[in-house]
């Protein structure tokens, strides 16, 4: 291909993929499936690289990142990024209002918005295209982020249409959406890693990291909901963030205009209930005069405009008391402080724990035992301990020691360099780590072995009868039977659960054996590039940094991981067993195309296979999967004892809803 082909080539692809990156993230209607998606992607990537003279900053190419290091430089914003002044009552809105009518002796709108929990930035265009994001910083100055600003899918890099200012600047929240904090600190916890306090946290620290490609994967969202410059469409706040929206901004659709008090009210009291059933967190309502004009006449203060506020809705708090403390061991040896409280209601369920994370949190609240303690829900769903109250606290308290000891297996504890948590170092001697492994090794996402839990397993482990996930492949009915838990159909239940784990794939195998910092992601992405766990083995540093998502902090990790005998005899053991230890041409190819095209939803329990099985049939069959329901799901497959939120929004807006048997029909032809 000649450099001209190759030019209107690349031409064509960025276009295309910047069409389908609008389709997919912010209009929720995707044309092309996953797979096509990719194709396009990586034909751009390979034409890129064979023709860099064509180099473009603003490529969707650049939305996987890159793992070039650098320190962000600050920029001085063009316009000054204030705060908002926050009300916390209606009394205090009402203030509000008097001083917008006694400054204003004209009719004026209010236009109310959700209020994001998550990072400001400053995103600015010129010609259609992004040149530079910028933090808030102090208000004065922000940090440049643009490299890791690309990589999220829902900031667009070249605008649709022409009718845009040639210059101009839309500012937003980035956040990130609570299914994938979830999932983050699912796989911080799986690996060893301290799990983020709440979505805000992770959004900021993951919006600061140096490696662009980390970025990508955390999966960051941003909705955008200001626009300053030259010659804007209109001359007020709602018409240009409509327009907005038509260049390809994701704006919010719950934008609202409100003529008086009254409906600006009923917009916090209806979102108050209804914000816990959003995707991400919201902490409040933006109220904002409507009209450009009128903002001018009120002004601004030193720190806030005069025309708009933040009304903050109050976390539900209870008070109880703090009982004790437990340390527990997880399998990776990280020492993690639980409190135990009083029960207490809080947000409709009783709470009896919370955890305290670690040494640094437990000094930082000044916690002692003994203690009145103030409890929130952190996005609605975990407790925390966000308080004391100092009032109650008895003059013969201590503080907490936290212990220089395993409180399990005596080890003395050691904290590496920038790490938040303490670790019990002995590894193979400390049996809730010894247990955890197993645990993590049979669990869902790795091994799947049904009919074995937590207590059956420190159950054989206290009977002698296992030392290391392999044992468990040597297990017989007969030694079950001896147990207390186990009678004639358990028993075999579980014989045969360990037998099927044998074949399931190598990622699997490869993620449950518990590789410090490899996680489920990590995991297949190693598979896929090695194909074998004898090529991971052996493979170097250098070799393993090649892999997407692998640094050198995995890339240690797994070196150190296969130079300890202990862990090359486990490997040996699991196959002898006929654990699957290579990649599989089943494990890669499609089984049909049946589901080409579809968006599918899953929700509740099912009887033939598992979640996370059915999730990879879906793939397997071409389809793609989701975890909410929007306009463009194409399918829900519905379990039992699924959630009914999904079950009215589906229904609500005309989703196929299908059971398990339908979903095998379906892919069976």
């Amino acid at each position: 291909m000649d450099s001209q082909r190759a030019l209107e080539r690349i031409r064509f692809l960025r276009n295309e993929l910047n069409r389908h990156n609008y389709l997919y993230y912010v209009k929720a209607q995707p044309e092309i499936s996953d797979y096509d998606y990719d194709q396009l992607l990586r034909e751009l990537i390979d034409l890129e690289k064979q023709f860099p003279e064509f180099d473009d900053p603003n490529s969707p190419s650049r939305r996987v990142g890159s793992d070039i290091s650098q320190e962000f430089v600050q920029v001085r914003h063009k316009y000054p990024m204030l705060s908002l002044a926050n009300a916390y009552s209606y009394s205090e809105l009402t203030d509000f209002d008097n001083r917008i009518r006694k400054a204003l002796p004209e009719p004026f709108q209010y236009v109310c918005e959700l209020k994001f929990d998550g990072v400001a930035i400053g995103l600015t265009y010129k010609n259609g295209r992004l040149v530079q994001a910028v933090t808030r910083g102090d208000g004065t100055m922000g940090d440049d982020v643009t490299v890791n600003v690309r990589t999220i899918r829902t900031i667009p890099l070249e605008l649709h249409g022409a009718d845009f200012p040639e210059e101009f600047e839309i500012r937003g929240e980035i956040f990130m959406p609570r299914n994938v904090f979830e999932e983050i600190n699912r796989e911080r916890e799986d690996i060893g890693e301290t799990p983020f306090a709440n979505p805000r946290n992770a959004a900021a620290g993951t919006l600061k990291l140096l490696n662009s490609a980390e970025v990508a994967r955390r999966k960051l969202d941003c909705t955008l909901y200001f626009l300053l410059g030259e010659n804007l469409p209109a001359d007020n706040h709602y018409e240009n963030m409509l327009k907005a929206k038509e260049w390809g901004f994701k704006v919010s659709d719950h934008m609202t205009l409100c003529k008086n008090l009254t409906e600006v009210q009923h917009f916090i009291e209806h979102w108050d209930k209804a914000r816990k059933k959003l995707p991400f967190d919201t902490d409040g309502v933006v109220i904002k005069i409507n009209s450009y004009r009128q903002q001018n006449l009120l002004g601004l203060t030193a720190k806030t405009p005069r025309w708009a506020v933040a009304f903050k809705y109050k976390p539900e708090r209870v008070s109880t008391a703090l009982l004790s403390v437990d340390f527990q061991v997880g399998r990776t040896g990280a020492v993690t402080p639980v409190a135990n409280l009083k029960p207490v209601k809080l947000a409709g369920t009783t709470v009896k724990r919370a955890s305290l994370h670690n040494a640094d949190q437990i000094q930082l609240l000044d916690i002692r035992v003994g203690d009145w303690v103030f409890v929130e829900k952190g996005g609605e769903i975990i407790p925390k301990i966000v308080g004391v109250d100092q009032s109650k606290r008895s003059l013969f308290s201590k503080p907490i020691d936290f212990p220089g000891a395993c409180p399990e297996c005596g080890t003395t504890l050691v904290r590496p360099e920038g790490e938040a948590r303490h670790f019990c170092p002995n590894q193979y001697g400390c049996p809730p780590q010894i247990k955890g492994r197993i645990e993590h090794f049979i669990s869902r996402k790795a091994l799947n072995i049904d009919g074995l839990g937590e207590e059956t397993v420190a159950l054989l482990f206290d009977n002698n009868l296992i030392r290391d996930a392999a044992d468990l492949y040597s297990l017989t009915r007969e030694q079950l039977l001896a147990l207390d838990r186990f009678a004639d159909k358990s028993a075999d239940n579980a014989i045969m659960s360990i037998e099927k784990s044998k074949s399931v794939p190598f990622p699997r195998v490869l993620f449950g054996i518990g590789i410090r910092y490899v996680g489920e992601t990590t995991a297949k992405k190693l598979a896929q590039h090695f194909g074998s766990i004898d090529a991971i083995a052996t493979a170097t540093v250098e070799q393993l940094v090649e892999v997407e998502d692998v640094g050198d902090r995995i890339a240690l990790s797994i070196i150190e991981f296969f130079s300890d005998e202990r862990n090359r005899m486990l490997i040996d053991k699991l196959k002898a067993a006929g654990v699957q230890m290579a990649v599989s041409s089943a494990d890669t190819s499609l089984l049909s195309d049946r589901l080409k095209g579809m968006s599918i939803v899953i929700s509740g329990t099912f009887s033939r296979v598992s979640r996370d099985e059915l999730k990879e049939l879906i793939a397997r069959h071409g389809g793609k999967n989701v975890s909410s329901i929007s306009a463009s799901t194409s399918l829900l497959v519905a379990g039992e004892n699924m959630g009914p939120a999904k079950l009215e929004k589906a229904t609500k807006l005309g989703i196929k809803i299908i059971d398990e048997e339908e979903f095998f029909r379906i892919i069976e032809g």
